[in-house]
């Protein structure tokens, strides 16, 4: 190529950027041939630590389940991987039914009246919904009250979504799990009240524990929104039986990969009377001048539509094709094959935490859990990560204490579907042995 265009190396590609400017060094390796690249970034990505080669632990909010060959087969469709925003019905006829079953299906899900198409991720979704709860309250209120035990990462957005929005946000200073301390911060200026349920700790609660929040928020106008794990719903009560307002979530486990971190999906529902204030697209099912069927972009609320200046969020973009995977890995599994693997997580997840509670020195915090549970351990939780992926091939829990310096000494240790009986034992088998 060097050849071709007329220059003697590398480093003469750059010679118009003046030297000042350049990348102080760089080495570039001697040119290979194709199959030899492919199998130096072959020999690469076997390095890492995948769930797809390791036994793996580890969620907190990334998780590890099954993903139907079916979702990876029609999602890599050139028709479906290649469009973009539906702006032309026309033309777009396909991926707006998509979009419009998605919808339908994320409503019934989280038994709220209307679903749009998604956002970037569940930190977004849930900064989204504080959003949307200040404008439905506007000149009213402008406090938020967020749940300590909400994702660590889903509260830092949150602040920087906010910076430069007049209010405060109230909460995060709470014992984590007491509900009625979070009720209690409620006062007549909070526009929202945001719970996670599960929460980041794996805890759950139940419908009664969670209408008290709801209602402690909804006397003062204020709206109640519920941060969900989508599988959950599979076995239990959905938000919107308990008083939720808005539901948001991380649906990266609706059939996505975990894609070394992104890009995931934002799950977002809401009630009827708050469609117009929520951010994102609403496709729409409708008829034509010849009663055919078909489907449209219903509202779109991006400022550079016609809303404008009253545009209810600058979101330019959204997460359409993880949505599509998720519409299909729900209508592929049903509301059959998503209870089932809600039971999986369930069962597993009360096995690993009996086998690991058992243990000499460890102990699995209180409280009710799905498919998480907070395990106090004997010994530091990084030394013991390290042991068990350098000596058992196993990747552990997450390490909750930078963000809980009370659970210094605590894994959070998740189980999908996708952990076998034998992969639990084994961890059990090395954490004993690691501490004996």
């Amino acid at each position: 190529m060097l050849a071709t265009i007329g220059v003697a190396d590398a480093a003469a590609l750059f010679a118009d950027i003046p030297a000042a400017y350049r990348f102080p060094a760089y080495e570039l390796p001697p040119a290979l041939s194709e199959s030899e690249i492919l199998r130096e970034l072959q020999a690469l990505a076997e390095a890492n630590a995948d769930a797809g080669h390791v036994p793996c632990f580890r969620g907190a909010g990334a998780y590890n389940h099954f993903v139907p060959s079916v979702v990876r087969a029609l999602t890599g469709r050139g028709e479906f991987a290649t469009t973009y925003t539906p702006y032309q019905p026309e033309v777009s006829q396909g991926t707006l039914q998509a979009h419009f079953e998605y919808q339908s299906m994320l409503a019934t899900l989280t038994g709220m009246d209307a679903a749009n198409v998604s956002h970037y991720d569940g930190a977004t979704a849930a900064a989204e919904a504080v959003i949307m709860a200040l404008k439905v309250r506007e000149g009213h209120a402008a406090r938020v009250v967020l749940s300590p035990t909400l994702p660590p990462q889903y509260r830092a957005v949150i602040r920087t979504y906010l910076q430069g929005v007049p209010g405060e946000i109230v909460g995060e200073e709470l014992p984590h799990g007491d509900l009625a301390a979070l009720a209690a911060a409620v006062d007549e200026n909070t526009a929202c009240l945001l719970v996670a349920n599960p929460d980041f700790l794996g805890r759950l609660y139940t419908p009664d524990e969670m209408r008290a929040p709801a209602e402690a928020v909804h006397a003062v106008g204020g709206l109640f929104a519920v941060g969900v794990d989508p599988i959950s719903l599979g076995l239990f009560t959905p938000p919107g039986a308990y008083g939720a307002d808005i539901v948001t979530g991380e649906g990266q486990c609706l059939g996505n990969e975990l894609n070394f971190g992104g890009p995931y999906l934002g799950l977002f529902a809401t009630r009827t009377q708050y469609v117009r204030k929520s951010a994102g697209r609403i496709v729409g099912e409708t008829t034509d001048c010849q009663g055919r069927r078909g489907y449209v972009l219903t509202l779109s609320t991006r400022e550079q539509h016609i809303r404008r200046e009253k545009a209810s969020s600058n979101i330019c973009s959204n997460e359409a094709l993880n949505a599509l995977a998720a519409a299909i890995y729900l209508a592929s599994m049903g509301a059959s094959g998503l209870r089932r693997v809600a039971e999986l997580c369930w069962h597993k997840a009360h096995y690993a935490a009996d086998r690991l509670g058992s243990l000499p020195g460890f102990r699995v915090a209180p409280g009710r859990f799905f498919k998480e549970f907070v395990l106090h351990c004997p010994a530091p939780v990084a030394e013991l990560n390290r042991r068990l992926r350098a000596e058992y091939g196993l990747l552990g829990g997450y390490a909750p204490g930078e963000d809980y310096p009370d659970l210094a000494d605590a894994m959070l240790v998740c189980v999908t579907e996708m952990n076998p009986r034998a992969e639990i034992d084994r961890l059990a088998d090395a954490l004993a042995a690691l501490t004996r």
